[in-house]
């Protein structure tokens, strides 16, 4: 079946092109009621569908916006899209994802399809590695709103939690139950802001309650390879940790694994707080303690940004940070 095309309406109404765009636009003023009539029957007779990326180049807008995440399989990042979604519904706008695996090869090839299909903006959850194509597409006009991790600090757009201050309170909790010896499990934050603010408010609390930092106790799990060293061996080892402090959820997720089948039980032997919540906790035979940063809200702050970014190109820099809770659950025991 061949494609209905703007003219077989007009051929049909008998009218020209031009009035059947008229009266697809809604532009009324100048038209009798029969040729409206004449032309509602013929779209209707044809089943014609306009042609929404032919109208989008003479809008020079699309009404699409791009998102780039991660992993689209994260807890926190489906509620980010969720967010996301539910924003641009209410401002007519569509939404196109793309999933990186935190591959910057696939984060390269996502951002240069999306431009290619002439979004309006993109939103990005970024690995740190495609800065300088990130900022080359914002140079040439497109808005882009980073989220999730904080780079260089330099970001021209973001939305991100407040990392420093709920590292800084969840530590302190654990210090008032009585725990000084807080091993601090993280991917590596040298060149991630985000992270090293993280690592901040640990050191931050620890400093204020004059506990001096213990960089044994500073421990580290990379995504392909896991912990550097066991939690079995780090609870073995002398003057062992009294408690967890988790910074990422499949860091929390590996090492609840590791320390049940050591039958290391939580909080009896050690006690465990995580960043990020953690999927029907609730269940959970110990209930993780956990700070709880809010990532629907996040999608819809910046989506809002975006979109403000895309009817204001003038805009300047622009850094919302949103607030953190501790959700106090049963993994962190009092000393």
């Amino acid at each position: 079946m061949s494609k209905i095309k703007l003219i077989d309406v007009a051929n049909l109404a008998e009218v020209s092109k031009s009035t059947v765009s008229q009266y697809l636009n809604g532009r009324f003023d100048y038209m009798s009621e029969k040729t409206k009539e004449r032309i509602k029957r013929a779209v209707s007779e044809l089943n014609y569908v306009p042609n929404p990326i032919a109208r989008s180049l003479k809008l020079d807008k699309t009404k699409t916006i791009g998102v780039i995440v991660r992993d689209i399989t994260g807890f926190d990042t489906s509620r980010t899209i969720r967010g996301i979604d539910d924003y641009c519904k209410t401002s007519d706008y569509n939404v196109l994802i793309y999933n990186t695996d935190v591959d910057p090869e696939v984060e390269a090839k996502s951002l240069e399809a999306l431009y290619q299909l002439r979004v309006d903006g993109i939103i990005i959850a970024p690995t740190g590695n495609n800065t300088d194509l990130i900022n080359k597409y914002i140079a040439n006009g497109l808005p882009i709103v980073n989220f999730q991790l904080e780079h260089d600090g330099n970001e021209k757009s973001i939305i991100i939690s407040d990392y420093r201050k709920a590292a800084y309170e969840a530590t302190e909790y654990l210090i008032t139950l009585g725990h000084q010896r807080i091993c601090f499990v993280t991917q590596d934050f040298t060149n991630v802001k985000s992270r090293m603010d993280r690592y901040l408010g640990y050191a931050d609390a620890l400093s204020h309650y004059g506990i001096p930092v213990d960089d044994q106790l500073v421990q580290y799990w990379h995504r392909n390879s896991g912990f550097q060293s066991s939690p079995k061996s780090i609870l073995n080892g002398i003057n062992p940790p009294t408690a967890f402090f988790t910074q990422h959820l499949p860091i929390t997720t590996e090492l609840l694994a590791m320390l049940n089948a050591a039958n290391i039980l939580i909080p009896d032997n050690v006690s465990l707080l995580g960043f990020d919540d953690i999927p029907m906790a609730e269940f959970f035979k110990v209930p993780i303690t956990v700070v709880t940063q809010n990532p629907y809200e996040i999608g819809r702050e910046a989506t809002k940004l975006l979109l403000n970014n895309i009817n204001n190109k003038e805009l300047g820099r622009q850094k919302v940070m949103l607030p953190c809770s501790l959700t106090e659950r049963l993994s962190c025991k009092k000393l």
